[in-house]
């Protein structure tokens, strides 16, 4: 079978802030049709990112699919974040909502001002016992532990969140997709790491995928529907959230870093 050679509008986005080197990088491919998995992962794989959004127009809306360097995942926050400021600056320029068709159902990001704002599901979780091998993986013991698609262990204080050193092998043997640790704040409502060495990355630096789990944890603990959330990695983050039933509305900026083009056989 023969293979064609695609070149592919490429940018890298700055997600949940307004400055480049801040906020959570990710990789946005406008494409024409879908290509093959194993091309989708490989593009992935080079970009070396925690995450490479792949978009394709259908009709009034767009497909919309993500990849790590370890595989395909199904939800991300930054990248959908990074796909709309895409979309809404170079394409879509008169239009405020756009529609986007994924593996976790409709999602409806709304372009208010300078923020973007993206309407998830939250995930539901289940509490769970505490164990030492979460204390080991993360190095001090947690208050709590809660397990949906993610783990996410609450921590005695938001130091312990911003100076935590985990042991990504140990971290690898927990249950859930990612390790989300989490503790209430002082400047801000919440203050939140994300880890995810079963799909390549060490720590995703901004992780809206992870507030579809903290937030409702922490709606339920504080009683209230609106949070300034914070995640502290080195890059950091500020993600504006509320919560409305089972939805998750994950507010953020976002700057454009790179404008390419990449070429590709397939």
């Amino acid at each position: 079978m023969s293979m064609s050679q695609y070149t592919i509008p490429q940018f890298i986005v700055d997600a949940f802030t307004d400055t480049v080197f801040k906020g959570n990088p990710a990789a946005v491919c406008l494409l024409d049709k879908w290509l093959s998995d194993n091309t989708l992962q490989n593009i992935a794989k080079e970009n070396n990112l925690s995450e490479t959004a792949f978009t394709v127009k259908n009709g009034d809306h767009y497909e919309l699919r993500w990849f790590t360097p370890g595989g395909e995942i199904d939800l991300c926050g930054h990248a959908t974040l990074a796909t709309a400021f895409v979309l809404f600056r170079f394409i879509e320029k008169d239009v405020e909502n756009l529609t986007f068709a994924t593996q976790s159902g409709e999602l409806l990001v709304t372009k208010k001002g300078e923020y973007f704002e993206l309407n998830f599901p939250a995930y539901s979780m289940r509490q769970v016992a505490v164990t030492s091998e979460m204390e080991e993986a993360i190095g001090i013991r947690p208050l709590e532990a809660w397990l949906g698609r993610d783990l996410v262990c609450v921590l005695p204080h938001e130091n312990d969140v911003i100076n935590a050193s985990p042991d990504f092998d140990k971290v690898k043997a927990l249950d859930g997709l990612l390790l989300n640790i989490t503790a209430k704040g002082s400047k801000y409502d919440t203050v939140t790491r994300s880890f995810a060495p079963k799909l390549s990355v060490k720590e995703d630096p901004v992780c809206g995928s992870g507030h579809c789990h903290v937030i409702p944890l922490w709606a339920n603990k504080l009683a209230q529907a609106e949070f300034r959330a914070y995640q502290a990695s080195e890059r950091s983050g500020i993600l504006l959230c509320r919560i409305e039933g089972d939805r998750i509305y994950l507010a953020g900026k976002a700057a454009l870093y790179s404008r390419g083009e990449i070429y590709v056989m397939d």
